[in-house]
Parts: structure tokens; sequence; C-alpha cells
């Protein structure tokens, strides 16, 4: 079922949402600034791709987190969480998007504080 899952997010929009993450963290790569939320970027990229089965935990949660983490949700990560949740409420109006739905909502969380946390399996 998670494979199932899986498939039908990636083919639905799943692969945009992935690729424009890989873009982003390559662009991140490129410049120095940008450069402490480039494994943040991919990470997302790769929890964009195949959400179903995986979930967020803390992994770091020092000092050098919580500065970058706070930078990222003044620059980007309030307006991308708020992207992610109207998708999900959108999403959530069917019965058959509710599961959609719930993945852009673990999206959202994960792109407010990106920064010293770790995609595992469920």
């Amino acid at each position: 079922m998670r494979l199932l899952m899986n498939l039908l997010w990636f083919v639905f929009g799943g692969w945009i949402s992935g690729t424009l993450w890989l873009f982003a963290g390559l662009l991140l790569a490129v410049t120095v600034v940008g450069l402490p939320w480039t494994p943040a970027a991919f990470r997302m990229a790769g929890f964009s791709y195949w959400p179903f089965g995986k979930v967020v935990v803390d992994r770091d949660i020092g000092a050098s987190s919580l500065v970058l983490n706070i930078l990222w949700l003044i620059l980007a990560g309030w307006w991308l969480a708020l992207h992610h949740l109207a998708l999900a409420m959108a999403l959530a109006v069917t019965i058959i998007g509710i599961p959609f739905a719930w993945q852009h909502v673990k999206l959202a969380v994960l792109s407010l504080t990106p920064v010293g946390k770790a995609v595992v399996e469920a």
C-alpha cells in the first residue's frame, strides 16, 4: 500500500515538489551564504518525492541548528508552510485526498524548521 501511495503521490505532483527542492538545494550549494541550508533542502527533496511511510524526527538540537532554523523561518519557512497547508486544505475536501493532505501537513512542519531534522522510515 505504501508503494502504491508513493507512486500516486509522485505521478500527481510529488515529482514537481521534489525536483524544485533539489534545484533549490543546488542553488543554495552554489552560494556561500546558502551552504548551511543545502543538506536540509536535499532532505526535503527526498521526502517530497516519497513521503509515505516516513516520519520526521529531531536529529540535532544544537545552537547552530537553532540559529539556522530561525533565519530559515523568517526568510522562507513560513510561506512554504502556508503553501503546503493551503494544498492540504484543498486536498482534505475529498475523502480520496485525505492521505495526500496529511503528507502536505508533514511537509509543512518540515519546511518550518528543516535544519536538524531527519526523515526516517515509520
